[in-house]
């Protein structure tokens, strides 16, 4: 950058170095490091010398602030400067003068300074991190998410595909479609996958984006330092000059008053600015408690995307991607065992198929219903509930691919009544209710069908292995 800000000779430079030092000594420690530290000298035409800062937000605070008094020293050191012009150079290469301080972040600021714009003043990723020995600067928005959170690997179904749609929208657009987009759902259900897989997105496509991520705790725990540290202007400026803010989990702020109106400042500067936000949550904004309602309002004057709890199919499509990924054959029969059974959330579910999986490989036993039994005997009580005989009915008829309704009709084809005959035998074997209970259920029947019922059931599970495989599975997916 030295054509284009020209040489400064040396006794421009000294006395440069003595106005940063008279700065310092007039306005203390804290602010000079805070604001005037990051001015560096430019060039000098007629009577106007140029000084430089990195953001156009640091310019405003100076110029309403100190531009008066910098101008004074400097007319004090070379009485042939007129003028001082505060610029914006992101790019900060112009020459340092000898004896100033090093440009690095102070061992009190709480966040690194802001990340440097190209060239053509298009954006870098954003540094989240403190430097008093905390956590270090970020370079890249990707060193905090998941590179395994991508859209290629998020499993859509009818309880997600409304958030999915939405988040390919915000990330594949070069305008910002709404704000903010709310996505909200109970634990381990995909919302920060999503969150992850639009910063994936955003990066990748355009790297010169600024993108800052981090969960509403941090944005908390960064903004209470910043308040202890006095860098709260340095707080304001790292998250108003982004292209994209991502806070995931906004409810642990609840009840914080002092955090959620920074955040609601923030939240409206952004706005302002066109900038888009991404927010999570595990509910919808009108039920978060502990928020103020300006912020519920803001927080819904987007769009907002629920996900809802998954179903078999999709849980059953997930375990098959996962086990794809794993690079494990899993039979099919335990990916149906597992999906009926763990229905809690996505994160049990996987977690699931990984035990199995490292139990078969370190073990070295192939992987059986049996086996996932016992390696999941934990896991499965937990999500165990007490079966009843509508439950039974249900999980017979989908597997056998009949309506439910054919449980209590008067149908006699065998691909009805072998059905019904099962769910009988699994209601007497799992439940509590006695033979006349159990025929009131199946359409007011008598309890001597029943008794058939059973003794029918017991019979083929004897002579056929592939029916008998078929019972167990479902005997397995509803006991308790």
């Amino acid at each position: 950058m030295a054509e284009q800000w020209g040489q400064a000779d040396n006794s421009l430079t000294e006395q440069w170095t003595r106005v940063r030092a008279r700065l310092r000594a007039d306005v203390g420690d804290a602010a000079f490091n805070s604001w005037l530290k990051p001015l560096t000298l430019g060039d000098f035409k007629g009577s106007q010398l140029r000084v430089a800062v990195p953001t156009r937000f640091m310019r405003d605070w100076i110029e309403q602030n100190y531009a008066d008094r910098l101008a004074e020293l400097w007319a004090e050191e070379n009485d042939a400067v007129r003028t001082v012009e505060i610029i914006v150079e992101p790019t900060q290469t112009v020459i340092q003068p000898a004896g100033a301080p090093p440009r690095q972040p102070l061992s009190q600021r709480i966040e690194s300074e802001a990340a440097p714009r190209g060239a053509n003043g298009s954006a870098g990723p954003v540094p989240a991190g403190g430097a008093d020995g905390g956590e270090p600067g970020i370079e890249d928005v990707r060193a905090f998410i998941d590179e395994r959170f991508k859209f290629k690997n998020f499993v859509v179904g009818k309880s997600n595909e409304l958030a999915h749609a939405a988040a390919r929208r915000v990330a594949e657009a070069k305008a910002v479609p709404f704000n903010p987009l709310f996505l909200y759902g109970g634990v381990g259900l995909g919302k920060t996958h999503l969150m992850h897989a639009i910063a994936w997105h955003i990066t990748e496509r355009d790297p010169r984006r600024r993108v800052l991520y981090m969960s509403a705790e941090k944005f908390m725990y960064q903004f209470i330092r910043a308040l202890r540290y006095r860098t709260i202007m340095d707080f304001k400026e790292q998250f108003r000059s982004v292209d994209v803010l991502m806070i995931d989990d906004i409810q642990f702020i609840a009840g914080k008053d002092s955090t959620q109106e920074e955040f609601f400042h923030t939240f409206n500067a952004l706005v302002d600015q066109n900038r888009q936000i991404i927010v999570s949550a595990d509910k919808s904004p009108s039920d978060l408690e502990g928020m103020e309602e300006r912020l519920k309002s803001r927080l819904g004057c987007g769009l907002v995307a629920d996900i809802h709890p998954t179903d078999y199919e999709l849980r059953l499509g997930i375990l098959q991607a996962k086990a794809e990924q794993i690079g494990s054959d899993v039979p099919d029969k335990v990916m149906e065992f597992l999906s009926h059974k763990i229905t809690s959330n996505v994160r049990e579910l996987e977690g699931a198929l990984n035990r199995i999986v490292a139990h078969a490989t370190l073990v070295g036993r192939p992987v059986t219903l049996e086996t996932t039994q016992d390696v999941l005997h934990d896991l499965l009580r937990a999500n165990d509930r007490r079966v009843t005989i509508e439950e039974i009915q249900k999980r017979v008829a989908e597997h056998f691919n009949i309506r439910l309704a054919d449980m209590h009709s008067a149908r006699r084809a065998r691909a009805v009544a072998r059905p019904r005959q099962v769910a009988m035998y699994l209601a007497k074997q799992l439940t509590s209710r006695s033979l006349p209970e159990i025929g009131r259920k199946f359409g007011g029947r008598d309890h001597t069908t029943v008794m058939h019922a059973v003794r029918k059931v017991e019979e083929l599970r004897s002579t056929d292995a592939g029916f008998n495989e078929d019972v167990e599975l479902l005997r397995r997916m509803l006991e308790i």
